[in-house]
């Protein structure tokens, strides 16, 4: 029996400010992030979007394209590093929102939970509930992944911002891919990147050595949430490359092989936090597995980093990327990083780049090399099915892409500050954030949504 996705749907910020207008405003030169990183927009949150808002689009897109019965799902499971709440997860505003459009109680024998290790959260998820249905082949399950990679103003992470969701039935005997049975894992526990509990003293903030109470706040210290992490960009390439090696190695040694494992795989789909990391974090693999024996390993450390800069710039990886990689990369230049969705957006790039090309690729594999910081790697690859191009037919990626709203500059800043408070865009045929609450006590910060026709 086959298992793996049936079905796929995305929700992207339809607004987004062009990688030029901001490398300009940073007095960066635009071709160093078009060029060398491959960055062509910045996607964002419009006011009323939320990565609940994201998740519930993507996910009532794959109900309504696709016809499926909500009483026939068993679970659904999301991949986040973006939640908005530290006890109720998204996945249970998921299933109320689609019991407010598609009838009470549809959901009410589902399972839900969030799932959170970084930018691989929407992996896990999906590993999870590719076992459940092998164990239960008549049963569905349904893996969304919604996220909004905010980065601090002038930081070295700010131009690889983005935001979206993307939602995935997954099934027996499976229309679009099935995953083989070998999933490797890296795993090691660093600081690469992180989102901590920080802190201030509340007589920072009112100038009051009491300790009085402040707005409820008893503690001497008042607690920050901020979406932007801390990180080290250089060090979490590093994890990124240490732990898909060695998760990519013990693949091979799970599948009980010496070939080329690349060499078998049609696509390469890995995560993008912008649209060339993974031809940059490949290198290594691509030396190290190839037949002829590029780099052995043995190497004095400077000997090694100047050979994989060799390799990097070699016509042969070039020719290697355009043809393996390159296709992932393509929806990632127009959107910027998803975290948990950005593996599977690479996925949904490369089927339909060869969809819109109408390239024939039933039965050839694709291999998954996925990441999340803190850190860890899985490594896994998958079948495509005869049925991938109907599956397709309604998606239209690249398309919708298209019909995103440029802003300026100054309207970004305004967003990033929170300062905007009217829409960018009308909302229509799409879920709002409607309303916090701020006043019933039991109640406060209770986050209400609606549906706008």
């Amino acid at each position: 029996m086959k298992t793996g996705i049936d079905a796929i749907s995305f929700d992207v910020a339809n607004i987004h400010l062009p990688i030029k207008t901001l490398a300009t405003a940073r007095n960066i030169e635009p071709e160093k992030l078009e060029k060398g990183l491959g960055l062509i927009k910045m996607t964002l949150p419009d006011t009323y979007q939320d990565t609940v808002v994201f998740g519930a689009n993507a996910l009532t897109k794959l109900i309504t394209e696709n016809q499926i019965n909500l009483n026939e799902i068993s679970r659904i499971y999301v991949g986040t590093e973006s939640a908005i709440d530290n006890s109720k997860p998204i996945s249970s505003f998921l299933i109320a929102l689609m019991e407010q459009k598609f009838g009470e109680d549809t959901l009410s024998e589902c399972d839900v939970v969030d799932f959170t290790f970084a930018c691989i959260g929407g992996v896990d998820a999906l590993q999870n509930c590719i076992d459940f249905i092998k164990l239960n082949p008549t049963k569905k399950a349904i893996v969304v992944t919604t996220d909004f990679a905010k980065y601090d103003l002038n930081s070295t992470g700010e131009y690889t911002q983005g935001a979206g969701a993307l939602a995935m039935l997954v099934t027996s005997n499976p229309r679009i891919i099935a995953f083989d049975e070998n999933w490797a894992t890296s795993t090691k526990g660093v600081f690469d990147f992180f989102k901590p509990y920080r802190s201030l003293s509340k007589e920072t903030i009112t100038k009051n050595k009491n300790n009085d109470s402040w707005f409820d706040n008893l503690e001497t210290e008042i607690e920050i949430h901020k979406d932007q992490p801390v990180f080290d960009g250089q060090y979490s390439n590093q994890c990124y490359m240490d732990r898909t090696r060695n998760a990519y190695f013990s693949f091979k040694k799970l599948k009980n092989t010496t070939e080329t494992l690349y060499e078998n795989w049609n696509s390469i789909i890995m995560h993008l936090p912008y649209s060339f990391q993974g031809r940059r974090m490949l290198s290594e693999i691509y030396a190290l597995d190839s037949e002829s024996k590029i780099i052995s390993g043995e190497e004095s450390t400077s000997e090694y980093q100047n050979k994989l800069k060799e390799i990097s710039k070699s016509e042969a990886y070039k020719a290697f990327i355009s043809e393996k990689l390159q296709p992932a990369e393509l929806a990632s230049s127009l959107i910027g990083n998803l975290y948990t969705g950005s593996i599977f957006m690479g996925l949904l790039s490369t089927l339909a780049h060869f969809y819109d090309t109408k390239k024939e690729i039933s039965g050839t594999k694709f291999g998954f090399l996925a990441y999340g910081s803190g850190s860890k790697s899985k490594v896994f690859e998958g079948t495509i099915q005869p049925e991938w191009q109907s599956a397709l037919s309604q998606i239209k990626l690249f398309e919708n892409l298209t019909k995103s709203v440029e802003i300026d500059f100054n309207t970004y800043e305004r967003l990033h500050k929170k300062e905007q408070k009217q829409s960018i865009r009308t909302p229509k045929n799409e879920w709002i954030l409607d309303r916090i609450e701020k006043e019933i006590p039991n109640l406060i910060g209770a986050r209400y949504y609606k549906w706008i026709d």
